[in-house]
């Protein structure tokens, strides 16, 4: 008997009766219901979130930016979440949405506070703060839920850093605009002060000059001025000599009254003395001219000095305060000239007068000697005069004595003036120095500038927003994928329909026998017995998979990318998983069963059908790489979403010698079950 006839045999008696077919037809459709069922139930849950309650309430007061503009952020993310429509967003307050999330009326609440729109704003005061977004979960209401609000957390975030981004970046810019133009208008100052240094380095040398002038003349007056103080110091002595002579002569003039007697013989000797006065007087008088001249040039020389003094300190850039300042000097100066020369003018005429007075007295000496009869008559006339001479002369000196104290004020003055006029000439020439300085300064400083200023960008109100939207978002995703499964069930379906296969290999051995009891009771070949064992239950798991195939394909309508391909490698699978399971109820009998079961839990959290298999624990991972549901979810995943098809022909090689194995274990078994023993007759436990 082939194995064929064994697998006939075998489909004959679960077909034996209605309920037997009834029993067939279930065990097909089991894979179905597993798998259909799951994946119908999560076929596109991410398009059913916007039927999730969830609240949002902003209490944010807003903000006002250094430019004015106002800003509300919390009630623009509140507004955007709403519109977005991505969940049932509810627009309530915070006490609301926190009532709500605690009774379960809202999975999940996002809650802006307060300072949300005033932390934002902080970063443009340099003293930035984290904006905070309150999101309020109770995963009482669904664990999912809190990774959901998670992830409308981080969109939140990077809406927010987005507009704050471009924001900061648009101020950055604008600040690039004035600092360019504040630099612009530097670079013109510049300009202008580089103008204002060669004007000013012009008037310094002029100024120079002019202190130059300034500084001779007031030598020249210093010089004249010491002159003046010796020739009124030689006045004053001569006049205390005259005033000593007019003392004596009133004296003599005095006796000579009183000794009328004898006149005839004193008169030569009075002749002689009033000549020698005469003498005397005559050469002081020539003094006080001279020293009369000397004082009217001086102040001639002064007064011509001081229009063109003023003008040259004008001409070398000294303002009013400093040019009233050299004024008051100078008046001061002029008064005590005019002061000298007035007292001068007078000493000289009384000089003169003096020198006339002792000329004629030489000369009515003379005649009186030459007159002496005459002279008696007028003795009491000349006694007068010479009381007056002598009052005068002591006028004379005590006027002199003023002049001279004040020729010597003059001359400390203008030697101090001098010193002033040197000091200020050399002060104007370090000025002029500084100044060619500062030109040279000035040059670098524009030169500079007007490389920082052609540094700085300065774009247009066009280029400040196209570069503040790039800063803000700089990155663009641009979605590109090699296979696509297109929804969360098409991600889930290699997974279970893997799974629904083995539940549905597992499931017929509870009705179909591993071996055959008649063909293990004759001669019949092992491998033979054991593949009639297995090609009942794979005609039943054939069909499981066509059935599986056309729910997942065409009722559910998830994406295939090659059906044909599809179908042959579902069946494939049914043809190896069918052979494990039976190699194990055939080898181990209700322990392989139950062991069967184990194998799809241990293949259930090792296979990767739901996460990826790095994400598991070391020693689940090295299961991953030997368990045979792997190649089969990693095999349809290839086949349903059009990826590279090579991996395939490796999946295929390891399931086919999971096949292989299976099929030599079953053979093993049912050529050790051709004896019989009393354990089997009756065993210890059967399923």
């Amino acid at each position: 008997m082939n194995p064929f006839r064994l697998a006939a045999s075998e489909l004959r008696r679960l077909t034996s009766s209605r309920m037997a077919r009834l029993g067939v037809i279930a065990l097909a459709l089991i894979p179905t219901l597993y798998a259909g069922l799951y994946l119908y139930a999560n076929h596109d849950p991410y398009a059913a979130l916007s039927q999730v309650p969830a609240a949002v309430a902003s209490d944010d007061r807003g903000a006002t930016l250094d430019g004015g503009e106002r800003l509300d952020a919390g009630s623009s993310v509140a507004d955007k979440l709403v519109d977005s429509k991505s969940f049932a967003w509810h627009h309530v307050s915070s006490a609301e949405a926190l009532a709500g999330v605690y009774d379960g009326t809202y999975s999940f609440a996002v809650v802006i506070p307060e300072s949300f729109s005033a932390d934002l704003a902080a970063t443009g005061d340099f003293t930035p703060r984290k904006a905070e977004v309150i999101l309020e979960t109770n995963d009482a209401n669904n664990y999912m839920t809190t990774m959901m609000g998670n992830t409308v957390i981080k969109e939140v975030r990077a809406s927010v850093a987005s507009q704050v981004s471009e924001t900061a970046a648009d101020r950055l810019l604008v600040g690039f605009t004035r600092i360019h133009d504040e630099l612009g208008a530097a670079v013109d100052g510049a300009e202008k002060l580089r103008s204002g240094l060669a004007d000013a380095d012009s008037g310094a040398a002029k100024a120079q000059q002019g202190a130059q002038s300034l500084a001779s003349g007031l030598h020249q007056l210093s010089v004249g001025a010491a002159k003046l103080d010796d020739g009124l110091g030689q006045a004053v002595s001569g006049a205390d000599r005259l005033h000593t002579g007019a003392s004596s002569l009133a004296s003599g003039l005095g006796t000579l009254q009183s000794r009328t007697a004898s006149l005839p013989a004193q008169t030569e000797r009075l002749a002689d003395g009033a000549a020698q006065v005469a003498a005397g007087n005559k050469r002081i008088a020539v003094i006080g001219d001279r020293v009369a001249g000397i004082s009217t040039d001086l102040r001639a020389k002064v007064g011509a000095e001081r229009d063109p003094l003023v003008a040259q300190l004008r001409a070398a850039g000294l303002d009013d305060t400093q040019i009233a300042l050299v004024q008051a000097r100078l008046d001061r100066v002029d008064s005590l000239v005019v002061q000298a020369d007035g007292k001068v003018q007078q000493a000289s005429s009384d000089l003169d007068r003096l020198a006339t007075g002792a000329g004629q007295v030489a000369t009515g000496a003379r005649a009186l000697a030459d007159a002496t009869p005459a002279l008696t008559g007028g003795i009491s006339d000349a006694a007068d005069g010479a009381r007056r001479l002598r009052d005068g002369s002591a006028s004379l000196e005590s006027g002199l004595r003023t002049l001279d104290a004040g020729a010597g004020q003059l001359s400390r003055g203008a030697a101090s003036a001098a010193t002033g006029g040197d000091s200020l000439a050399s002060g104007i020439g370090q000025l002029k120095a500084g100044l060619d300085k500062l030109a040279s300064g000035e040059a670098e400083l524009h030169s500079e500038l007007a490389k920082g200023r052609d540094a700085v960008p300065n774009p247009t109100d066009a280029q400040r927003t196209s570069v503040a939207k790039t800063i803000g978002d700089p990155v663009t995703v641009q979605p590109d994928s090699l296979a696509t499964a297109g929804t969360y069930g098409a991600g889930l379906a290699p997974f279970f329909v893997s799974l629904a296969l083995w539940i549905g290999a597992y499931v017929l051995f509870l009705l179909v026998r591993p071996l055959s009891t008649r063909a293990l009771a004759t001669s019949q070949r092992s491998v033979r017995t054991a593949l009639g064992g297995w090609l009942a239950p794979v005609a039943i798991g054939l069909v499981q998979s066509v059935v599986l195939f056309g729910i997942v394909a065409l009722a559910l309508d998830l994406p295939v990318a090659h059906p044909l391909l599809v179908v042959l490698f579902v069946g494939f699978v049914s043809l190896t998983f069918v052979a494990i399971l039976h190699a194990l109820a055939a080898r181990l009998g209700a322990v392989g069963k139950f062991l069967g079961l184990v194998f799809m839990v241990v293949q259930l959290v090792s296979a990767g059908g739901t996460f990826p298999w790095q994400t598991l624990p070391a020693p689940l991972q090295a299961v991953h790489h030997v368990v045979p549901m792997t190649y089969a979810i990693d095999g349809l995943r290839r086949l349903m979403y059009g990826a590279d098809l090579a991996p395939v022909l490796l999946d295929l090689g390891v399931l086919a010698g999971f096949l292989v194995a299976a099929l030599t274990v079953s053979t093993i078994a049912a050529r050790r079950f051709r004896v019989w023993t009393p354990k089997r007759i009756k065993p210890e436990l059967s399923l």
